[in-house]
């Protein structure tokens, strides 16, 4: 296959349409979107297509005449890897350019307490997730030793993913993305773009006090919601997995079902006060999300009472991307920055 010479826009704009289409685009279609001429369009699809970035899909539907033949982008042309950096964890994820999770792995490992040695330790985990999973790579192996030989971004868990689901929803609109782990962050996006604020802190939702005086919180203050609903306060109170606690729930255990009831309140008074904020949806990712959707009825109900305008709640929504969000979200920021540069 052949490289691509430089940047190109006209080019880069033919490739971005087809990654943001999300149904059969013909060639005429294409040309028409991008608003260039039919020899223009077959000028830059044949560069495309010979660096293997494009492919043609079949035919469309018979209308008539010869069948039209749709094009793409080929998803698998790139791989990005993103790494999600828990308390004890490393998780690392696997994806193609359309965001599709092609291999993943969990490596129990402690960031703070290696931290000299950290960058080294983790360029040779991630070494190891390549060669196990034959992800193809062009990057020269003997840089390891000067920490990882690899573009990175580091940003929070909350905002990675909120990236991620929002692409997963393919909108424009605005949303808040609310993320319940062993910590509580989000994200907020824009016309689908997002919202950082001034500082750099918009979307620290696990930081709004919704119990003026309650419970410590590790940032050092009290009451605030990611005291009362992260992962971690149900596990440092009885001394359980997740799995384990709502096994417990479903089966009327009192003391497991009191404490689901008390986070689906505290979570109801900041899902009303996001709401009132920014009146979009709001969606609950995280991997403390994925055992909620039996509980959802119930948090709407919640959330309902609170809500000055009567609103039903139906905009608090659980995640579309429920595993691995966090990691996925990590490596869309590559994703973007390659069909930028195409």
């Amino acid at each position: 296959m052949k490289q691509l010479r430089g940047s190109n826009p006209i080019r880069g704009k033919i490739y971005r349409t087809l990654y943001e289409s999300r149904e059969f685009c013909s060639k005429q279609t294409l040309a028409a979107r991008c608003e260039i001429s039919m020899p223009t369009l077959y000028q830059n699809l044949s560069e495309l297509l010979a660096a293997g970035l494009v492919h043609y899909t079949g035919e469309g539907e018979f209308t008539g005449g010869r069948r039209a033949q749709g094009l793409d982008i080929v998803p698998e042309a790139r791989v990005a890897l993103g790494v999600s950096i828990t308390e004890h964890s490393l998780r690392i994820v696997a994806a193609d350019l359309r965001l599709r999770e092609l291999a993943y792995r969990s490596v129990p490992y402690d960031m703070v307490a290696n931290l000299p040695t950290g960058a080294a330790d983790l360029g040779r985990i991630i070494e190891e997730f390549i060669d196990e999973f034959s992800i193809e790579r062009d990057v020269p192996l003997d840089e390891l030793t000067q920490g990882l030989p690899y573009p990175v971004r580091v940003d929070n868990d909350g905002s990675a993913s909120g990236l991620a689901e929002g692409y997963a929803r393919g909108a424009k609109g605005n949303l808040a993305y609310l993320s319940l782990e062993d910590g509580v962050g989000g994200a907020v996006l824009m016309g689908g773009e997002p919202y950082t604020g001034d500082h750099i802190r918009s979307g620290e939702f696990g930081h709004i006090c919704v119990e003026p005086g309650g419970l410590p919180c590790s940032c050092g203050r009290n009451g605030c919601l990611e005291a009362y609903c992260s992962a971690r306060r149900i596990e440092e109170t009885f001394g359980v997995s997740l799995d384990e606690f709502f096994d417990g729930v479903a089966a009327h255990e009192p003391a497991y079902e009191s404490l689901l009831y008390d986070i689906l309140r505290h979570l109801a008074l900041a899902v009303n006060n996001i709401h009132m904020s920014l009146d979009c949806d709001i969606v609950l990712g995280g991997f403390l999300s994925e055992y909620l959707q039996p509980y959802l009825p119930m948090l709407r109900r919640y959330v309902q009472a609170l809500d000055a305008f009567s609103e039903k709640g139906d905009y608090l929504q659980l995640s579309r991307l429920r595993r691995h969000i966090t990691p996925l979200g990590a490596a869309l920021y590559f994703i973007h920055d390659f069909i930028a540069s195409v």
